[in-house]
């Protein structure tokens, strides 16, 4: 989910007790609007991040959001877990530990959460993900937890002291750092590293993130060209960066990657979140084309994805829980 969204989804909830925002999220009534669910998990994420002024009520917020990765929603299940991994609260990495190894969950959420461990760099998840980085059986959640490992031991190494990075334009904790300015690479050198399947997955993403910030409409096409790429994970990050930049240029290329019907639900979902934060007049009839997807993450992320073109394109910022 880009910047633009998390925005958006911590506009709501003036007022709100935690434990009103907890039953909002778990859909306590059973006829809470998915978008209102949301707004319930961001507004609980700015009190999990206050660990250090308010630790008890970071805790309690913790174990809140948490309660979600019982409910159905795949598409809710991941965004927990991609939430926890963004607010430093180290109280979450037993629970995203556990989610990660069940193999109840969906491949989406278990993939968000050794990805979210990554994000909090939690070195005492490092055994963990390096072993489910050979063992599980699913391709998607085994090279997320070999990216998860990578960050981890780069945030805990020395090697990171040496490298000058670009300030972050966005507030998330990406999966991998940029490649370091220390070295001028052209948008070529950058594709080409992107697009390199012999190189580690984590240095790729490091060209990924690294062309994100140049954020041009060459360094845009230069990473749609990684829409090309076996790897599921591979393609669902370039179509989440595309949402963080809200480059009209990419559009069609989002388009294409949202129609491919044999694509893998977790790409096709991000590709729908990003047409939603770019919020074109055109995005509007290709994303309600897809409110009843058959398959269930694409179709809710149609639901979000029109919830965040509506607040782009209005003046009305306020929403009521319910």
């Amino acid at each position: 989910m880009s910047t633009n969204f998390e925005k958006h989804f911590q506009e709501l909830v003036d007022g709100s007790t935690m434990e009103e925002l907890r039953d909002i999220l778990i859909n306590k009534s059973g006829n809470t609007e998915l978008a209102n669910r949301f707004r319930a998990l961001f507004n609980l994420k700015t009190l999990a991040e206050d660990f250090q002024a308010k630790p008890d009520v970071a805790k309690l917020a913790v174990y809140y959001i948490a309660e979600c990765f019982n409910d159905e929603s795949e598409l809710l299940k991941h965004e927990v877990a991609y939430v926890l991994g963004q607010t430093k609260n180290m109280e979450s990495c037993q629970i995203l530990r556990e989610v990660t190894l069940d193999q109840n969950q969906q491949c989406m959420v278990r993939h968000e959460a050794a990805e979210a461990l990554g994000a909090l760099g939690d070195i005492n998840s490092l055994e963990l993900l390096e072993k489910a980085a050979v063992e599980d059986p699913a391709l998607e959640v085994r090279q997320t937890c070999e990216l998860a490992a990578s960050r981890i031991k780069w945030q805990h190494g020395t090697e990171k002291d040496a490298e000058h990075l670009q300030q972050s334009l966005y507030s998330s904790i990406d999966p991998a750092p940029p490649l370091a300015l220390q070295q001028d690479y052209k948008i070529e050198e950058l594709k080409s590293i992107l697009n390199d399947q012999e190189k580690p997955m984590f240095e790729r993403y490091r060209a990924m993130f690294r062309l994100r910030d140049v954020g041009t409409d060459e360094a845009c096409f230069a990473l749609a060209s990684g829409f090309n790429d076996p790897s599921a994970l591979f393609k669902h990050e370039i179509a989440y960066v595309f949402g963080q930049l809200g480059n009209p240029c990419i559009v069609p290329n989002l388009v294409e990657v949202l129609g491919r019907k044999e694509e893998a639900p977790m790409v096709r979902h991000e590709a729908a979140e990003a047409l939603g934060a770019i919020a074109t007049d055109d995005v509007l009839p290709i994303l309600k084309g897809y409110l009843n997807d058959e398959v269930d993450v694409v179709r809710e992320s149609a639901i979000v994805a029109l919830d965040m073109y509506e607040y782009e394109n209005s003046a009305q910022l306020e929403y009521a829980p319910s």
